[in-house]
């Protein structure tokens, strides 16, 4: 009957039921008319990458600049009771593939991150299980199945035609997603490429502006005007280019920069420069460079945009750009990198940056270290934890 699901089935039903998992309540509703299929970012990471990053100055110095900072912080494995100096997981990060390193392996990662708001790693796992080799996939080819429950089932990595399912099951997955935070999307991160769309439109149309201006119309320097007796008598062929030659071998050249000129009678230099809408144009094209880079968190004095003098000093900008961006990037990707890897080992431990190895951040570092080591009000464990360091062991107290 079509009415049967209404009916109350009876005990022997009722026992045989499995017993209730606990899952999100707005799982269901995410995953509904989706459920297996492939959940397509709504965004083209390709052509905001050609545009932003390999067609920008400032979107590509701002990747790299970032990348490269957060790749080459040092980072500490430890657990409840001690700091590790030597152990598989230290190994597997210094070493994780025959092609990279760790510096070469999370730049690679920090700069799928930051270009479509999505990083993967993939795990391979040799026959005893554990973890021998650690990749980064590019994020514009990989897409994530959802299941019933909208967590995902499977991720699919796709090279033209051919297309590789990983499965995502019981144990350790194979892939660590790590994603930037997206208000509309629930599977996918939001670039800052993205934030900054139409920064990037603005900056490389006043380039290609600047670019056909250059090959099309150019200003000259200026112009010499022969007025003649009446004011419109011309030069003669041999007037004309004797004036050239004189030109040419006198007044141009880095070796005649800055030599005066001496014009014959009749003849009257027009200098010519930019007008009020070309200065506009070139203040809008700078404006349009600070707002990628804010988009990045990157100072604009870093990076060299001229006109910003919100930091003090180079070194407050970089202070600045460790404390804001590049710390809780790390933080944020070593804390999920390093959960996943204990998955594999079923060990309880963290991965985190060490900042005390940070020169842009020692000043302050130095300034918390001298104020905890005066407190004389806490004791050396309460020091310890403060400092984020593991208690001593009791032969070492």
């Amino acid at each position: 009957m079509v009415f049967d699901f209404l009916k109350r089935g009876d005990a022997t039903q009722m026992a045989a039921q499995p017993t209730e998992t606990k899952a999100s309540a707005t799982g269901p509703v995410i995953a509904y008319g989706g459920a297996g299929r492939v959940a397509w970012s709504p965004r083209d990471a390709v052509s905001l990458t050609k545009a932003g990053f390999a067609a920008n100055p400032v979107g590509f110095r701002s990747v790299k600049l970032i990348a490269e900072a957060a790749a080459a912080l040092p980072l500490v494995l430890q657990d409840d009771a001690q700091r590790f100096e030597v152990h598989p997981l230290i190994d597997l990060l210094a070493r994780p593939n025959a092609a990279q390193g760790r510096a070469e392996l999370f730049e690679a990662f920090f700069g799928q991150l930051l270009l479509t708001g999505n990083g993967y790693f993939e795990a391979v796992q040799d026959e005893n299980g554990s973890v021998s080799e650690l990749h980064v996939l590019r994020s514009d080819r990989m897409n994530l199945v959802p299941g019933a429950d909208g967590w995902p089932v499977a991720y699919d990595y796709t090279v033209g035609a051919r297309k590789h399912r990983f499965h995502v099951g019981e144990g350790a997955s194979p892939i660590c997603h790590v994603k930037a935070f997206h208000p509309q999307d629930d599977h996918y991160g939001l670039s800052p490429l993205q934030a900054a769309a139409t920064a990037i439109d603005v900056h490389n149309a006043a380039s290609r502006w600047s670019k056909a201006l250059l090959d099309n119309a150019a200003r000259p320097s200026g112009a010499i005007v022969y007025n003649g007796a009446d004011g419109q008598a011309q030069l003669s062929a041999d007037q004309y280019d004797r004036l050239l030659s004189e030109m040419e071998s006198h007044h141009v050249g880095a070796r005649n920069a800055g030599r005066p000129m001496l014009l014959e009678g009749g003849l009257d230099w027009k200098p010519m420069g930019f007008s009020p809408s070309d200065m506009e144009f070139q203040k809008t094209k700078e404006a349009a460079a600070r707002e990628i880079a804010q988009a990045f968190g990157v100072p604009p004095m870093l990076i060299g945009i001229p006109g910003d003098a919100t930091y003090a000093n180079y070194q407050e900008a970089s202070r600045a750009f460790y404390r804001l961006t590049v710390v809780p990037l790390v933080s944020r990707v070593t804390a999920s990198v390093g959960h996943w890897l204990a998955g594999f080992t079923g060990e309880s431990v963290a991965l985190k940056p060490d900042l005390d190895q940070v020169p842009a951040l020692s000043a302050e570092r130095d300034q918390q270290w001298r104020r905890v080591a005066e407190a004389s009000f806490l004791t050396d464990a309460e020091k310890r934890s403060l400092l984020g360091l593991p208690p001593l062991a009791s032969d070492d107290v």
